[in-house]
């Protein structure tokens, strides 16, 4: 399902959290749990992987990651604020180390001129305190490479987070 190259990279992100004790979690909604889909490929990711959230709707994001009502008004459901609160939401709700949020606009619909399909926001918060946030516009690739570029985004933002 995953290019050969994800998968490597997956399997070193998993082989690397399992050496340092560390627990994952992901809030994920245009990618539709694909970062957890990869993470879980991997054999042994049980001991890495310790939840993940497909928050869709802004329903699922309040409900399940107590992302702020007034910020999904006053930002949006594609926003670096709204990120933000998913990956802490995440974290809030889980036994994890490190949470992984992305939010966007994968296309073929959906996009305006102030958020394009291909604009897609994400978040790193560790339990230690503090969240990194990304903005990425991949432009108007289909929505399979949109997603999968943000899969690409979100390993990324996690090695960075365990070194």
């Amino acid at each position: 399902m995953f290019s050969t190259e994800l998968n490597e990279r997956a399997a070193a992100l998993i082989g690397l959290y399992r050496a340092r004790g560390l627990k994952i979690a992901t809030a994920e909604s245009c990618t539709g749990g694909l970062v957890a889909g990869l993470l879980t490929e991997i054999p042994g990711s049980s001991a890495v992987i310790e939840r993940g959230f497909v928050v869709y709707s802004n329903e699922a994001k309040q409900e399940l990651l107590d992302v702020p009502a007034r910020t999904l008004a006053a930002y949006g459901a594609v926003s670096e604020q709204t990120a933000r609160a998913m990956a802490q939401g995440a974290l809030d709700h889980s036994h994890a180390d490190f949470a992984v949020a992305v939010t966007g606009i994968a296309g073929p619909d959906g996009g305006t001129q102030e958020k394009p399909v291909g604009l897609v926001h994400f978040a790193c918060a560790g339990a230690k305190g503090g969240v990194v946030a990304l903005e990425r516009r991949y432009g108007a690739l289909s929505r399979a490479a949109i997603r999968l570029a943000s899969v690409d985004t979100a390993l990324n933002m996690l090695e960075q987070a365990a070194s």
